[in-house]
């Protein structure tokens, strides 16, 4: 990676990380239970932004010597995806969030960790992709 690229991708994982806090600490608690429209844009927000970390994370820490697999975003997206499953399955069986929260504790800790997967792995990509680039 050449240098002048550095300080924009560390801009882009600070301005990421504070809008990812930002966002779960005062947005996704104000609207999840009550407003489910507002409560999903919230989550998205804070997913991309969460994603945009460790994109940004995968971008630093990337010395590619030739074309890395997408095995991690593949294992990522599946992750994600049977997180989301797991909880709609739970509401759709009645388990309600509001009151019980420990049987969510899972496919929230999935839907972060594929997403983290999914955010790092293109940003590992795109790393050597540039670099063959150039």
């Amino acid at each position: 990676m050449s240098g002048d690229q550095r300080p924009l991708l560390v801009v882009l994982l600070g301005s990421a990380l504070l809008v990812t806090v930002a966002v779960h600490v005062s947005l996704v608690p104000r609207y999840v239970p009550n407003e489910p429209f507002s409560g999903g844009l919230a989550l998205v927000a804070g997913w991309v932004s969460y994603a945009l970390v460790f994109y940004s994370i995968g971008r630093l820490q990337a010395d590619p010597q030739e074309l890395p697999t997408m095995r991690f975003a593949d294992i990522g997206i599946a992750l994600f995806l049977i997180s989301l499953l797991l909880a709609l399955a739970l509401d759709a069986v009645g388990v309600p969030l509001e009151s019980i929260v420990g049987p969510y504790v899972l496919p929230a800790s999935g839907v972060y960790a594929g997403l983290a997967l999914i955010g790092w792995s293109i940003g590992h990509r795109t790393a050597a992709i540039n670099e063959i680039a150039r």
